[in-house]
């Protein structure tokens, strides 16, 4: 194995491997690159056998790579070595021994839709308002406890307060119907596993003399359950590897605890610690700019990346009047850097999803291709959801959750009468309305209805059966035709059924990918639907081409040769609510921080002087983050139009005299259009305007395309020619 290209740092790193070592790894300082080298010279140059070696990531798509990467290095068959997230490795471990904590081996895993569903129940039990009591705020206390390893009892005993009490009560109902479905949120997977490990000693043991070389990935995320999991398993050999960066801890409101890496040394005494500062990246502009930001952190491990790459180009700052008008200049800089950059070397990051919304609408406008990480999930449309419900009943008869959900999908004339005596008999059972179907007959439920019931578990049975011979492609096709799904949307002339049918037919390339890694066996279903409940926005990250639009925090781990981050102002970004609190105020300039380093070459950052959000129009000053940025590394044609708050104006060095803006260049000026105009567009072909709205860089041309139908396009922005 070849380690030649390594730097002193990085060759001690790989090189160190008995006993507890902390990697504090910088911003694109090759942390992947060490860790999988580091794996490869325990199997190759230690003669490790993969079986003891346990990787741990954050994302699926981080622990392919990993994989992939390893595999490249050595000759030697590392199939037995797991690398997997946490969430993937507690699954291997729960279906294996879960039962020792009453759970069915065939347990289900929740999704976040699902969780709600059965929140709302409870809350409709206890005759509570969904309004008042919001299940996604329910369930996030629920989060924080489990995060916490809290019990519910724990929860009940220790309530301050009514609501406290309150959603405790819930937290323990909420918990009964999971464990009476046999099912799972993501949040049980660690929980539960430590509970296993607790209360079966010869399990963890197991688990312990196994994994002999622990290796965790950004450790500064973990939160309190991820941390006592890793502490347990490492506990007998001690030969823990930990990767992570303190000043990259930006998941506080995941449960995420920033104190596990900083008191690494005190866990482990006689750890070693090996600063990774090179960085392999980003420009020293970039870093420096980066380190300026975060030197202004007090909570972290003192550090200086330093770039091989030059000084590279100064940062661009935008300052627009409207958050339409940063649209605007985004789009007019897109284009300038499309000469040299493709879309998808470009990322646009902003604080909140629902900053968005006028990025996308000039993108839109200006026909420039782009892609959006989060928003709406594939997996969350209604079809998609169907399909899966359907496969999770057919995996896990007692998951009531999904049962109730497919039961009269497509209608079967199975009303909520029959559905609530179903519930209540399956209840009285201790069991599952699966279960209680067969007992129909004697539920005072009418005959032609019990016939469909009857009918619905035959094929639920042979769909079964057929789950262990099928790939996961033809049970997906078994399942759409048995159940009469795909009927339902074929006799829908609908466009809306039409799109349905379309991403039923998406769903079947997931499936493909998953036939071709995995041969034909009993437990596929079992370990496609584990898959799919542990995909991450990252892991739907398609490689289209198109200019990447996502949040700071989904954007973690991903690199671009140009990233703009909009939106820098106060109140915005640092958001208002942690102006005066200094722990969250760090946490939210180390995401700063992030943002600025998944640049490579080119950063633009960008605010706006007034902008309307969540339908109120406010004017905020420059982002502290923005003014902590030294002025030399900043192109000399960038305005700040007004100071940090509670700095004069003459001290500040970002008030400049008379306000001047950088002109926009547009792609059309001059150019008039009227309505009647024949036009010819790049990507949509030849046209007519049907109307002229607004006026200046504002214009905006409603057309009528051939092929492509009616468009709304800006005038000055959108790749159009006058046709005479």
């Amino acid at each position: 194995m070849d380690l030649s290209t390594m730097n002193k740092e990085q060759l001690e790193a790989i090189k160190t491997t008995e006993g507890p070592l902390l990697i504090m790894a910088g911003a694109g300082s090759g942390k992947t690159r060490v860790l999988t080298h580091r794996v490869a010279y325990l199997l190759d140059e230690k003669q490790v056998p993969s079986y003891n070696i346990l990787a741990i990531t954050f994302t699926n798509k981080a622990a392919k790579e990993m994989r992939e990467r390893v595999d490249k290095l050595i000759e030697e068959d590392a199939s037995k070595m797991w690398i997997s997230t946490f969430h993937a490795m507690c699954v291997r471990i729960l279906r294996r021994d879960i039962s020792y904590l009453g759970y069915d081996t065939s347990f289900s895993i929740l999704d976040p839709l699902d969780q709600q569903s059965v929140v709302r129940d409870i809350l409709k039990t206890r005759n509570l308002d969904t309004k008042q009591h919001n299940p996604r705020s329910i369930l996030s206390v629920i989060s924080n406890y489990k995060n916490q390893l809290i019990k519910p009892e724990q929860a009940i005993s220790e309530a301050g307060g009514f609501q406290d009490e309150l959603y405790s009560e819930i937290y323990k109902d909420y918990q009964e119907i999971l464990y009476r479905n046999s099912s799972l949120d993501f949040d049980d997977l660690i929980m539960l596993t430590i509970e296993l490990f607790h209360k079966e000693p010869n399990v963890l043991n197991y688990y312990q003399t196994r994994f002999q070389y622990v290796h965790v990935d950004e450790y500064q995320d973990t939160n309190h359950a991820q941390y006592q999991l890793v502490q347990m398993l490492a506990a007998k050999y001690r030969n823990i590897c930990v990767v992570g960066d303190s000043d990259q801890s930006i998941y506080k409101f995941r449960g995420a605890d920033i104190q596990n890496i900083l008191n690494f040394e005190e866990d482990y005494p006689e750890a070693k610690v090996i600063k990774l500062e090179e960085n392999y990246r980003s420009t020293k502009t970039i870093l420096d700019a980066a380190n300026a930001v975060i030197d202004n952190n007090t909570e972290r491990k003192p550090k200086n990346l330093r770039s091989n790459k030059g000084d590279g180009v100064k940062i661009d700052v935008n300052v627009s009047f409207s958050e339409r008008e940063e649209g605007q200049r985004v789009v007019q800089k897109v284009q300038e850097l499309s000469e040299k950059y493709s879309y998808g070397e470009m990322a646009v990051l902003y604080r909140a999803n629902a900053q968005s919304r006028a990025v996308e609408d000039a993108f839109v406008k200006s026909s420039i291709p782009y892609k959006m990480v989060g928003g709406t999930k594939f997996y969350s449309r209604m079809e998609i959801k169907d399909l899966m419900s359907y496969l999770k009943v057919i995996q896990n008869p007692f998951d009531d959750i999904s049962f109730q959900r497919i039961i009269n999908v497509p209608k079967r004339g199975i009303g909520t009468k029959t559905i609530d005596k179903l519930r209540a008999h399956a209840e009285q059972l201790n069991s599952s309305i699966y279960d209680a179907i067969r007992d129909a007959d004697f539920l005072g439920i009418p005959a032609k209805t019990v016939g469909k019931l009857m009918s619905l578990l035959q094929v639920l049975d042979n769909l079964k059966e057929k789950s262990k011979y099928l790939t996961m492609t033809e049970l997906v096709d078994e399942v759409l035709a048995d159940t009469g799904y795909h009927d339902m949307l074929s006799s829908d002339k609908t466009l809306e059924a039409r799109s349905r049918l379309e991403n039923l037919e998406e769903f079947k390339t997931v499936t493909k990918e998953f036939d071709n890694d995995n041969p034909v066996a009993d437990d596929n279903l079992f370990n496609f639907l584990s898959d799919m409940a542990l995909v991450s926005d990252q892991d739907g990250m398609d490689d289209t081409a198109g200019v990447t639009m996502m949040t700071m925090h989904a954007s973690k781990g991903l690199e671009f040769k140009v990233i703009f981050i909009v939106g820098l102002e106060e109140g915005i970004f640092p958001s208002r609510r942690v102006q005066f609190d200094d722990q969250e105020l760090e946490e939210e300039r180390r995401l700063m921080y992030v943002a600025l380093t998944r640049a490579m070459e080119h950063l633009i950052l960008s605010r706006a002087e007034s902008r309307m959000l969540y339908g109120k129009t406010e004017s905020n000053m420059m982002s502290r983050f923005l003014s902590e940025i030294p002025e030399e590394l900043l192109e000399s044609s960038s305005v700040f139009s007004n100071s940090m708050p509670g700095s004069s104006s003459e001290g500040s060095s970002f008030s400049r005299g008379p306000k001047k803006r950088s002109r926009i260049i547009n792609t059309n000026t001059g150019t008039n259009f009227n309505v009647g105009d024949k036009v010819s567009h790049k990507a949509f072909g030849e046209g007519i305007v049907s109307q002229v709205k607004g006026e200046g860089d504002n214009t905006e041309l409603d057309i009528v395309f051939k092929t492509a139908g009616p468009k709304r396009l800006l005038a000055n922005y959108a790749p159009l020619e006058k046709k005479d």
